[in-house]
């Protein structure tokens, strides 16, 4: 029967204050009024909730929400609330409730008053609660956050994909899923779990013109880097997200010691703690929230001005989800990530031990992470073709790389012969594995499969990977190429692909930023091309020459007194007693009052001679729970504590913890790891890595894996024996 055409702007006026809708608002609460299965997928701050919330109060029954947080449920209960003078109008149920509280709930919904009842997925699994529910009147089924039924979704949760069967047991009602971030696969997937293949699906556009995106790389300095942009942004609030919960309470307090309103918030604080610093965060009491993913869904906070990720996100849908918090009331939001390839590869190492096809499709979409933060297309029409959508502007005008465009190169010959790559390998083939056979990598893989036999391999040997994957990304922009989402990827080529090969023209495409350096060890200067990183490049010249004639005298080499950057910071903030020598970076109070008498007197006397006006102490405060970690390591060390279990201990990885004892060394703490260095390696291998250390003119890291050979030490072994030279011959 058609639905009788009714004036929704009434009930939307009385119930919720807005005079219009927004977007396709009313279109969809017309398909749900009609009693039709809907599909919404609408960016954050776009207005989901109203497109289930403003049927559930017209229609009869109770409408059924499954939402996958507690958090989310209450703040959307409250909301609702708020619209009545009734509290019964909306409730919900899961394991945060007693049961006289649930036997209360329940009451309300039988006698009428409840039109919106939330429910976790797994409360739905429950028998007492199939049972319940199919003893009243559901007017309709809302899944929100639907990207959870997805394994391909930033947020799987496998509970999600028991929900049609419960709704089969608990009884038909018409389903509305809602996600704010979907891929064309996540899409797929939902409306096939769901048995919604009739549903009618309204989709708005991913674009938020309001947001500037901007990807950096990820320095030693990053800390500092955060502090500047914040101070520069006083009084506007933001979020920072880092991927563990150590970063965050580390991260929240060096914020706080350096002036900063700063609130820690992750899942494993207790719950008290967590809500009390969210409610901080909404009434403006900090204006900094350093949080892990549990933060955000649900939030909502119009006037977020800038989202931060310190670590880049495991997929492009979360890193869309959570800049999505920032600016939703139209104004300004500024969505910044650190990239680095090492973080990169830390999230790979996470997924070993996972299923196999858990860890494929966790690769794939970390693969297109790494292209989106390594590309020098406009963001906005990567992330925007990820998720389906064509953009057809050029330049955007408010992201980095459209701010300050690189200079596009003819690929006119590498897009063919990747085109034709494709066909070659009747489409069976990822990206990745393109580019490998492009660039000649013998692997047991193109092995395998004889691909080292083909005419295209090794056409490219010396071209970057990076400016591969940006063609083959560019190409797909272009529509010559596009991924099959059932199979993890692999190329297809299509018919626009097709007439390009019969008819190749010109195709420019902007090579990729380079991240090569940003985690480099601290001896590489700051800036490429000769010039140093310091401001004062007259005394970063007297302050080598001074580490030079000691380096003669004490018979050691340069850099294990001080590193270059150590220089360059004294060539900045010009320190004149040893005190102020104990802040700069990789001196510590060994190495001050070991080397520092001479190069304080030459940096004063300096400093007198040209009247120079020294700028005030815009040092980092370094946090104290990292000081008590590093006595912790100090102290197991001296108690011969094997360094796997200090690692465990101290919740590191092994890796971690060597960046914690090179830290110690260089900032002149002498330890002594001979007891576990003897245990694991033979005393000829030590001693040819030390005398390595001891004539090398830098103790690069690279430099000594590639001297001493890959196939006779590990990374692991030769800083081990780095950090023992280091602590001997400096401290």
């Amino acid at each position: 029967m058609p639905e009788k055409k009714i004036d929704l702007h009434k009930p939307l006026k009385k119930y919720f204050g807005f005079d219009t809708f927004k977007g396709n608002q009313e279109a969809i609460i017309r398909n749900v009024l009609s009693q039709n299965d809907t599909f919404v997928l609408m960016p954050t701050g776009g207005g989901k909730s109203l497109c289930y919330q403003l049927p559930s109060l017209l229609m009869e029954g109770t409408a059924i929400v499954v939402s996958p947080l507690i958090a989310l449920m209450k703040n959307q209960v409250d909301a609702m609330r708020s619209f009545s003078e009734k509290d019964g109008l909306a409730h919900f149920i899961n394991s945060s409730l007693s049961k006289s509280a649930i036997e209360s709930v329940k009451e309300d919904v039988i006698s009428g008053k409840t039109k919106l009842l939330y429910v976790a997925p797994e409360s739905l699994t429950k028998e007492e609660n199939i049972l319940f529910l199919k003893s009243i009147k559901i007017s309709f089924y809302a899944i929100d956050e639907a990207h959870c039924i997805s394994e391909w979704g930033h947020d799987f949760r496998p509970e999600y994909r028991r929900i049609r069967t419960n709704i089969n047991e608990i009884g038909q009602a018409p389903i509305i899923a809602l996600t704010a971030t979907a891929t064309p696969k996540v899409q797929h997937d939902i409306i096939k779990n769901l048995e919604m293949t009739n549903a009618k699906i309204f989709k708005s556009s991913f674009n938020r013109p309001n947001l500037y995106y901007e990807i950096r790389p990820k320095t030693k300095d990053v800390d500092k880097d955060i502090i500047k942009f914040i101070k520069a942004n006083e009084g506007k609030s933001g979020i920072i997200y880092c991927l563990s919960r150590s970063k965050v309470e580390e991260l929240a307090e060096t914020l706080h010691i350096n002036g900063i309103s700063a609130l820690p918030y992750h899942a494993g604080m207790d719950s008290a703690t967590r809500s009390t610093n969210q409610d901080k965060f909404l009434m403006e009491e900090a204006s900094v929230i350093v949080a892990t993913i549990a933060f955000g869904m649900g939030i909502d906070k119009p006037d977020v001005r800038f989202v931060i990720h310190y670590d880049i996100p495991k997929s492009l849908e979360g890193y869309y989800q959570e800049t999505g918090r920032a600016g939703r009331d139209g104004g300004e939001g500024v969505c910044i990530a650190f990239y680095s390839q090492k973080d990169l590869q830390k999230l790979e190492k996470f997924m070993q031990g996972k299923p196999i096809a858990e860890q494929e499709i966790g690769r794939q979409l970390l693969f297109e992470t790494a292209s989106y933060a390594e590309s020098s297309l406009c963001r906005r029409k990567f992330l925007l073709h990820y998720f389906g959508e064509e953009y057809n502007e050029d330049n955007c005008g408010n992201c980095d790389n459209c701010k300050n465009p690189k200079k596009q190169v003819e690929a006119k010959e590498e897009l063919t012969t990747i085109l034709e790559l494709v066909v070659t390998l009747k489409e069976k083939f990822k990206a990745e594995h393109i580019i490998q056979i492009l660039k000649g990598e013998s692997n047991e893989d193109i092995k395998a499969h004889e691909h080292d036999q083909l005419d295209a391999f090794n056409t490219f040997p010396d071209e970057d990977s990076r400016y591969l994957d940006t063609v083959i990304h560019q190409a797909m922009i272009a529509g010559f190429i596009e991924k099959d989402i059932e199979n993890y990827g692999l190329l297809k080529i299509t018919e626009a692909g097709k007439k390009y090969l019969k008819n190749p023209k010109s195709f420019k495409v902007t090579k990729s930023i380079e991240f090569d350096n940003e985690e480099d060890d601290e001896e590489t200067t700051a800036l490429k091309g000769g010039g140093s990183g310091a401001a004062d490049e007259v005394l970063f010249s007297m302050l080598k020459d001074l580490r030079r004639k000691l380096s003669k005298n004490l018979k050691v080499p340069p850099y294990v007194i001080f590193q270059d950057p150590s220089l360059e910071a004294m060539a900045t903030s010009y320190p004149i007693t040893i005190d102020e020598l104990q802040n700069i970076p990789g001196v510590g109070a060994g190495k001050a009052k070991r080397y520092g008498e001479e190069f304080v007197k030459l940096i004063k006397c300096h400093v007198e001679e040209n009247e120079i006006t020294r700028p005030e102490d815009i040092r980092v405060r370094s946090v104290a729970n990292k000081s008590k970690q590093k006595i912790a390591i100090i102290q197991a060390i001296d108690r011969k504590i094997p360094l796997d279990e200090i690692a465990e201990q101290q919740d590191l990885e092994i890796e971690e913890l060597l960046d914690e004892l090179e830290t110690i060394v260089d900032s002149g703490t002498k330890i002594n790891i001979d007891y576990f260095i003897y245990d694991i390696m033979d005393e000829d291998r030590v001693e040819e890595v030390y005398e390595y250390f001891k004539e090398a003119e830098t103790p690069n890291l690279e430099a000594a894996m590639e001297e001493l050979g890959p196939e006779e030490y590990t990374e692991e072994e030769i800083r081990f024996v780095r950090i023992k030279f280091l602590s001997e011959m400096a401290n």
